[in-house]
């Protein structure tokens, strides 16, 4: 990519993107749109601004000191935001009172990252932990990626990397030189259907995710787990089989079942959360799918 490299959120105390307790650093930007994301601030490459109607109690401290003019104040609606004057200066979210506005991305430094995971290491090492990388697509930030890895393992932190593996071979193979593990997401085997709920075919994804498994690395499997979409026996079953298939030892396998918890998020970037069909898993439906797994001979849990 040609801009710069955006960091959105830098987690500490995270115990869901890895072994042991982890600092989880998120990049900003994903070439997915997974229709039940829940990190939707994560999908532009851009700055954005996020407003939450419900904390603004209408002081106008904003408005006062935005200084191109840019916003107003509704009295049925709250802040309006025009966005052909804003400049995503990001004054109206420092002086908000209530953090009514904020702002999410922002450029760092390696430095400024590798303090805030320097702060974690005692936790790190005494629960086996270490750093993780997400997003957003961490792999659509390579040179950045690749000088954070590097410094992690001068000072001997494992390192994961989080991705949905739809990169250049070439990308990966690289980031698998200086990565201790790979987070890797599968959201459907049928590829017209992956398009459909992501945006893009699975075919690359499959790809290097054989090519990984081909080369030694290790390899966690991630699924978002989604009644209505991927959780039919059809498709638990060939995602199955295609795991099972890859060289390599075994991989394990998390289902991560879907929730629509992120629909206020969407609210805040000033969209709508459509989820269609998109539902909750039942305890029925997560038995099934981990009996599928099984069946297969592969080491499947619910979350992580």
């Amino acid at each position: 990519m040609s801009n710069p490299s955006l960091i959105f959120d830098i987690k500490r105390y995270s115990i869901n993107d890895g072994p042991g307790i982890r600092v989880t650093v998120f990049f900003k930007g994903c070439p997915l749109t997974c229709a039940w994301c829940h990190n939707p601030e994560s999908q532009s490459a851009e700055v954005q601004k996020l407003y939450t109607a419900s904390k603004c109690i209408g002081c106008e401290t904003c408005v006062d000191a935005c200084p191109v003019q840019a916003l107003f104040l509704d009295k049925e609606n709250g802040i309006i935001t025009d966005f052909e004057r804003c400049n995503l200066c990001g004054i109206c979210a420092t002086v908000c009172p209530t953090k009514a506005m904020e702002m999410s991305g922002r450029h760092d430094s390696i430095e400024n990252i590798m303090k805030a995971i320097r702060s974690e290491t005692v936790l790190m090492d005494t629960s086996g932990g270490g750093v993780t990388f997400s997003g957003g697509e961490p792999l659509q930030h390579p040179a950045m990626l690749i000088k954070l890895l590097k410094a992690c393992g001068t000072e001997g932190l494992h390192r994961a990397v989080d991705t949905a593996g739809y990169v250049k071979t070439e990308v990966l193979l690289e980031v698998a030189e200086y990565t201790d593990l790979f987070l890797y997401d599968l959201k459907h085997m049928d590829s017209a259907i992956h398009k459909k709920y992501t945006g893009v075919p699975n075919e690359k994804i499959l790809e290097n995710l054989r090519i990984l498994s081909s080369g030694g690395r290790k390899i966690h499997i991630r699924i978002p787990l989604v009644d209505g979409v991927n959780a039919n026996e059809k498709n638990m079953e060939a995602t199955a089989t295609f795991i099972a298939s890859l060289p390599g030892e075994p991989k394990p396998v998390s289902l991560l079942p879907y929730h629509a918890i992120a629909a206020r998020k969407y609210e805040k970037l000033g969209g709508i959360y459509n989820a269609g069909n998109m539902k909750e898993p039942d305890k029925e439906t997560i038995k099934r799918c981990l009996q599928t797994f099984r069946k297969h001979n592969l080491e499947v849990s619910v979350g992580g």
